[in-house]
């Protein structure tokens, strides 16, 4: 069976029956010519009881027509009543136009479904479009915890739905190991060396990494350079044990990773920006000087800070208010090393010089206030052509049975991401980390992800997917020649007699079925993943309730055991769902099970 390019979808093929009608009405001069009609959307209504949809056709165009919206609204509903789709029209408070559409419309979005299969609210809107998405990016000085995760799996989701939505799409990883915490993690990973090595060392010090993961580095620094460090000067054993450290650090984190199923395309190297010949920071500050973007001043002590904590005195400084930054940035310490904001505005011109003009930053709740300065920098270093959307995630409350949930030895002092995974899976962790918009903080309780109920979110939506393929399993007694290979299930289905589908419960699940590639599309523009959890939660909820219907209403049962053509009929419409689950699960990093154990 082909799969046609452009998948069908009903809500865009609504908007060219408008947008032809609103092409007409410019034709019989009602219109202006060269009026623009990208502004028109079609959508579901607010009030459900107002028709299948809503176009501000006559709204966004009144203005432009000289005319009135609600006059306008009356002549484009007018041109739109005679569409051999739509069963009625009418206009709506200043000018809002709400649509019925007949049943075969709906017909013929299941139909769009079982044809197009798993290609089924794909789209093109990104145009191949190159897209870097850098999230988790967490310092490289431990295992992830639960505030990571959140990050991670938000990012990771993010990212497969813009590639769902026609962009080309990179994964990133930005590694901080030019800062000063990295130096503590070789000084903290000598002390587990020195232990390795035998000697007793006590509690350790305060502004140091007590977890017991920095034990193995220890041990691997012993067997590799035997008692060889203890004898050099701070100055030559700090690069060597900083290098075996990040490393294995970045082996851990990528392991932490792995059990969620992340894997990034890059691992960027912050240090990588002012090693190896290149000083990235210093050509990319000279850069903007040139152009007047970098100057040496003064600034005035922050707002609320202690007088006698302030150094006044000349420093380098980025003339962030230039591009709408509330104050001028230092771009130098005062010890002359780079300050972070001079090493993310190089490695945003790095981003920028391979290609990337649209970049998503995931970054974590502390960092609210710092977006409006890398914002700025973008703008001066792309001369404005680059674009940065910043996607804040808010904290995670770990819980278990309504109780927090007590620290982890093996980190110290957080839980990390690695037991979470271990004790819920990863497809719990996954769903309910975007289970709640990103920037709302998250509940997460251990107990309730386990529970085989509906207030489980992530084990109603898998089981909606198992229910349909035990419906499956169960019908081949009526209709024996339905096949169990997913791809031949859906040709069969295809020509089903979907028409028989009149019961209004019916085709409320289909036109929930036909929202996915809206949904999709619209979550993708907004970058927010979120919109998907909740989409999938609800279509799940209908299947369930008219599962559920049919046990009190047998006609209504997706088994008709003297009807083999309605069964079929019925069975498409399960087909449906299960294909717009696991497609939606997909993108999310869920899987889709066929049966619930």
């Amino acid at each position: 069976m082909s799969v046609p390019t452009q998948p069908a979808h009903i809500f865009a093929d609504i908007l060219g029956r408008v947008q032809g009608v609103c092409r007409a009405l410019i034709a019989d001069g009602t219109l202006p010519e060269g009026i623009d009609l990208s502004r028109i959307v079609v959508e579901p209504p607010k009030d459900a009881s107002h028709g299948d949809m809503a176009t501000n056709a006559a709204m966004v165009l009144a203005k432009e027509a000289k005319t009135k919206p609600r006059d306008l609204a009356d002549k484009i509903a007018a041109k739109l009543g005679a569409d051999p789709q739509v069963a009625s029209v009418s206009v709506a408070g200043p000018g809002f136009i709400n649509l019925t559409l007949k049943n075969e419309a709906w017909f013929d979005a299941l139909r769009a479904v079982l044809n197009t299969g798993a290609a089924y609210g794909r789209s093109e809107i990104g145009a191949g479009e190159k897209v870097n998405v850098e999230y988790v990016s967490a310092n490289p000085t431990g295992p992830m915890h639960v505030g990571h995760c959140r990050g991670a799996v938000f990012g990771d989701a993010l990212a497969t739905l813009l590639a769902f939505a026609g962009y080309d799409v990179t994964k990133e990883y930005y590694i901080n190991d030019a800062g000063a915490q990295v130096d503590v993690l070789a000084r903290s990973a000598f002390l587990r060396y020195r232990e390795a090595l035998g000697e007793a060392i006590g509690e350790i010090p305060d502004g140091l990494y007590p977890g017991d993961y920095l034990k193995p580095v220890g041990e691997a620094l012993a067997k590799e350079y035997g008692d060889k460090l203890v004898k050099q000067p701070e100055a030559e054993w700090l690069p060597l044990v900083r290098e075996k450290a990040i490393a294995m650090m970045m082996e851990m984190i990528r392991g932490d990773l792995a059990a969620l199923n992340i894997k990034h395309d890059v691992f960027f190297s912050e240090r990588s920006l002012i090693v190896g010949g290149t000083d990235q920071v210093g050509a990319t500050i000279a850069g903007l000087r040139a152009k007047g973007d970098v100057y040496e001043g003064r600034l005035p002590p922050p707002k609320g800070a202690p007088v006698e904590d302030y150094e006044d005195r000349e420093q380098t400084l980025f003339r962030a208010t230039a591009f709408g930054d509330d104050v001028d940035r230092p771009l130098k310490k005062s010890d002359g090393s780079y300050t972070y904001f001079a090493s993310d505005i190089a490695y945003h011109k790095n981003k920028f010089d391979r290609g990337f003009r649209n970049m998503v930053d995931v970054w974590g709740a502390d960092h609210g206030g710092y977006i409006k300065r890398v914002q700025a920098a973008i703008k001066a270093v792309t001369a404005g052509e680059g674009t940065l959307d910043v996607k804040i995630v808010q904290l995670v409350r770990l819980l278990r049975a309504g109780e927090p949930v007590k620290m982890s030895k093996r980190a110290g002092d957080f839980v990390t991401l690695r037991e979470v995974v271990d004790e819920v899976g990863s497809d719990a962790v996954r769903f309910m980390m975007l289970f709640r918009k990103n920037d709302a903080v998250l509940d997460f309780d251990l107990a309730k992800v386990l529970e085989q109920s509906k207030d489980n979110p992530v084990f109603y939506v898998q089981y909606g997917h198992a229910r349909g393929h035990s419906v499956f399993k169960n019908a081949r007694v009526t209709v024996p020649d339905l096949p169990e290979d997913n791809g031949k299930r859906l040709a069969f289905l295809a020509g089903a007699p979907v028409e028989r589908l009149t019961d209004p419960v019916e085709l409320s699940l289909i036109r929930q079925l036909a929202l996915f590639p809206r949904t999709l599309e619209a979550a993708a523009a907004a970058h927010e993943p979120h919109r998907i959890a909740f989409y999938l939660y609800d279509l799940a909820s209908e299947f369930h309730a008219l599962w559920t219907k049919g046990r009190d209403a047998p006609h209504l049962r997706f088994i008709i055991e003297n009807d083999a053509e309605m069964t079929v009929a019925r069975l498409a419409l399960v087909q449906g769902v299960v294909s717009v689950l696991a497609s939606g699960l997909a993108v999310l990093g869920v899987h889709a099970p066929n049966e619930m154990r």
